[in-house]
């Protein structure tokens, strides 16, 4: 079954809901819960845990839904209490989660995520050889500073506009483009060290 990610659909959801419709939380979860797993497994690299913060994420979508004002950005509003309860786990664990060394590969989101880093104007090269590449910046992610790597997965990963991006990290869209690019910047210089000369990052959007 597809699931549309219609603004205007969420929009719709979120006040189906304050107006007490339990089946609009349901349609949230089914459209949004497979993007908060992947957004959790690529920063903590646990399967369990990015269940656990998805579960408490879509809870507080649910119980802060009177908050939220139908301005056709839920997807910035969601992923910014995903964003808070990242921070709040990673802090509460004895040992800095994010700089693990990768415990599960979080490949359900591979070809979507593929085909955004590589960028629709890349030459064409080897099927196996783009996901190696997946793979490697992956493996690199952990390595950048958190606010790059949270707008890098956002936008790459996620396909949350810039716009979305800045209301989720709660920064001005200057910065959220500037942290993108430094992202970028830092994942080819650390690509290059493993031999990949090319990764096909855009430059600029």
């Amino acid at each position: 079954m597809s699931v549309s990610l219609n603004h205007d659909d969420d929009d719709a959801c979120m006040l189906r809901m304050q107006g007490g419709d339990r089946h609009a939380f349901d349609e949230i979860v089914a459209r949004h819960q497979s993007a908060l797993i992947g957004f959790f497994i690529r920063h903590l690299r646990d399967a369990q845990l990015a269940e656990d913060l998805t579960q408490e994420t879509l809870l507080r979508v649910f119980n802060q839904s009177w908050d939220y004002l139908p301005r056709g950005s839920f997807r910035g509003w969601m992923f910014r209490i995903a964003r808070n309860l990242l921070i709040d786990s990673t802090r509460r664990r004895s040992h800095d989660a994010l700089v693990r060394a990768i415990k599960c590969s979080g490949a359900t989101e591979d070809d979507d995520g593929l085909a955004r880093i590589m960028g629709e104007e890349t030459a064409p090269l080897d099927r196996a050889d783009q996901q190696e590449i997946v793979r490697l910046v992956d493996a690199v992610l952990p390595e950048l500073p958190d606010d790059q790597r949270s707008t890098f997965i956002l936008y790459h990963y996620m396909a949350l506009s810039l716009p979305e991006i800045a209301d989720a990290t709660e920064c001005n869209l200057p910065t959220c483009k500037s942290r993108l690019r430094l992202a970028r910047e830092k994942l080819r210089e650390k690509l290059l060290d493993r031999g990949v000369t090319d990764p096909g990052l855009p430059e600029e959007d």
